[in-house]
């Protein structure tokens, strides 16, 4: 992690995650809460400011400047409800990124977008458009990085994010912006650590 980069959370909150499958018989959205916490005290280390946090299911809701003692709110204003409509506020994370690129006010090193889910989005083929037309965007490959990371084991969901690291490019991206991570790839790291990882590289 640097200071001259910036950090998007994008999380899931449909419905399924509340699914108690985690370790310790903790719910998906307990975990979540915990990791997040723990990746905004990493950050304030470096950016005082905090991070941004988005929470969507069928709409979504964006928080600025997010700092670990924000996040416990934010949670209590959120439950896990509702559908998995991942491709707007994908839209809206890299519109903002944009926007603040021409107003001159990203960080050097670009942004990193870290998303969570835990199920295949409503409509796959708007999340590849959202990814594609941003990578259109872009000067150079690192100016901005997504990554997704899959909590609990729906079959669909890693098939499909598979097909985005894997596709991208095939399908017309300028880069290929896009890293997953499913439950295989996990090993032994707790959630936490696989969301540091993620947001390190």
């Amino acid at each position: 992690m640097t200071s001259d980069r910036d950090y998007t959370l994008i999380i899931d909150k449909s419905g399924s995650m509340s699914t108690t499958d985690q370790v310790g018989g903790k719910s998906r959205w307990e975990i979540m809460q915990e990791s997040t916490l723990a990746l905004a005290r990493k950050c304030e280390q470096f950016d005082p400011d905090g991070i941004t946090v988005y929470l969507f299911s069928g709409k979504f809701k964006r928080y600025d400047d997010v700092t670990s003692q924000k996040v416990t709110q934010i949670f209590l204003e959120n439950d896990p409800v509702g559908t998995t409509n991942l491709g707007s506020v994908l839209q809206d994370a890299t519109n903002n990124y944009f926007q603040r690129k021409a107003a001159g006010k990203t960080k050097p090193n670009g942004e990193t977008i870290a998303v969570v889910t835990d199920g295949e989005p409503d409509d796959r083929r708007a999340v590849f458009e959202v990814i594609i037309n941003a990578s259109r965007q872009m000067e150079k490959d690192e100016e901005l990085g997504i990554t997704f990371i899959q909590v609990g084991a729906d079959v669909q969901a890693s098939k499909f994010l598979k097909a985005l690291d894997e596709k991208l490019q095939d399908v017309g991206a300028k880069f290929d912006i896009c890293d997953t991570i499913t439950l295989d790839d996990m090993e032994d790291l707790t959630f936490a650590e696989v969301l540091m990882n993620a947001v390190s590289d």
